[in-house]
């Protein structure tokens, strides 16, 4: 099966036509779903002889100043890579700046062939996704789209066999749901990239960023308070990057792809990459843009979606409570994009819960565990290892969780709702 870039272009075989003397029953997978108007979309991992069953759903943000405003997330799916049926991408781009669709898309082309023609990606996974990263960084600066104040993050996920390897740039988010007896528990496969961060902190202001809110900047607070609680209680005012003498780039985010000006002062394009062994007790996991969690949780999105059989109805449930969330909050919408991947009859009784050790050289291995929401999470047995590059000296010196109990049914706002237009996108 090819990249699928917001249209499905899957085709499956028909149901039998031996019984010749009955209509023929259409498959469930045939059925365009009413929401997001998707064929349920499945692909076999042979190797260890398991499926992954997935949909994805984009909703164009509102934004009331600017109406005709595209849709500046994007994703890309890409079954069988290299030819491999073992090997599979899923990947969403959340633009930003002027240019942010531009950006989002160009990331999403260039990324993935960047993985499908690296024949080390087998032998060293890790590497190569660290070579895609910087490789299609440089090619957007070279490129004839103007990245002086443009941008995208990057959340993506690479299967290989029974080993999830997840590459972040930026702050949105890559979960998982883990089956723990008869609780369903959320665990972050990602880290967020941003100032709140005591270590991406520090590395950016080593780079010379000036570190401040917008009330900050603006003389409303005092900016020698480098102190800003968690990005949940800061609501709308995160601390934001700055050049030293200017009032700009104002980045809530220290990492991304794109950004030149950014760069300058510390957001750099290197992807910080969890690796993951696939146990049986791992049911799905969801890929997402910051629009989906800036009013939702880990947890409560992984709750959301453990209620559907189908991942398209998850889909159009979490993206309709997200947006709904946005306008109960603010005026304006961020553009939404959300893909969840089922994980179904992987038995691997010979891996054990813990067992997700793999051969990381030339990287440095730190174990890492996502925040989430313990009021009714627990945490798993697991651990997952967050891989971060090696870096040069110079890089090197420049080198969460609301819950919100809402309905799990499905909400998609109608344009009626707060006199705005909230139609999905889907294509």
């Amino acid at each position: 099966m090819g990249c699928v870039h917001g249209k499905c272009c899957t085709r499956y075989p028909s149901s039998s036509d031996a019984d010749s003397g009955r209509r023929r029953e259409k498959r469930p997978y045939k059925c365009k779903h009413i929401l997001t108007q998707r064929s349920l979309e499945l692909v076999p991992v042979p190797s260890h002889n398991f499926t992954l069953q997935f949909s994805v759903l984009t909703q164009h943000g509102y934004y009331p100043e600017t109406v005709e405003r595209e849709n500046q997330d994007s994703f890309c799916i890409k079954t069988q890579l290299q030819g491999n049926p073992n090997i599979h991408f899923f990947g969403v781009f959340d633009g930003h700046g002027q240019y942010g669709a531009e950006c989002s898309n160009f990331v999403k082309d260039r990324l993935v062939e960047r993985l499908a023609n690296d024949t080390t990606l087998l032998d060293d996974p890790l590497k190569a996704y660290n070579s895609a990263f910087l490789a299609t960084n440089s090619e957007l600066h070279d490129s004839e789209i103007d990245d002086t104040m443009s941008g995208t993050t990057a959340i993506t996920v690479l299967v290989v066999g029974d080993t999830l390897y997840v590459a972040n740039v930026g702050d949105s988010r890559a979960v998982i749901a883990v089956k723990d007896g008869d609780r369903i528990l959320a665990e972050d496969l990602s880290e967020d990239q941003t100032p709140f961060r005591k270590d991406e902190y520090e590395r950016v202001k080593l780079c010379g960023a000036r570190v401040l809110s917008v009330d900050q900047v603006e003389g409303l607070k005092d900016p020698n308070i480098q102190n800003w609680g968690d990005e949940y209680s800061q609501g709308g005012d995160p601390p934001r990057l700055w050049v030293p003498d200017g009032m700009y780039p104002g980045t809530a985010f220290t990492r991304s792809v794109g950004d030149s000006i950014a760069e300058k002062i510390g957001v750099i394009a290197v992807p910080e990459i969890s690796v993951v062994r696939l146990t049986r007790n791992h049911l799905f996991f969801v890929v997402a843009s910051d629009g989906v969690f800036e009013f939702l949780s880990s947890r409560t999105v992984v709750n959301m979606a453990a209620e559907y059989a189908d991942p398209r109805d998850a889909c159009a449930a979490i993206a309709g409570e997200s947006y709904k969330l946005w306008l109960d909050n603010e005026n304006r919408t961020d553009d939404i994009t959300i893909i969840i991947v089922q994980i179904k009859g992987l038995s691997n009784s010979g891996a054990s819960a813990t067992d997700n050790e793999v051969d990381c050289r030339p990287m440095v291995m730190k174990s890492i565990k996502g925040s989430f929401d313990t009021s009714s999470v627990s945490e798993p047995e697991e651990t997952y290892g967050s891989v971060r590059t090696d870096l040069s000296d110079t890089q090197q010196s420049c080198q969460h969780s609301v819950s919100m109990n809402r309905s799990a049914a499905i909400v998609v706002p109608s344009p009626m709702m707060h006199q705005r237009p909230s139609q999905l996108d889907v294509g």
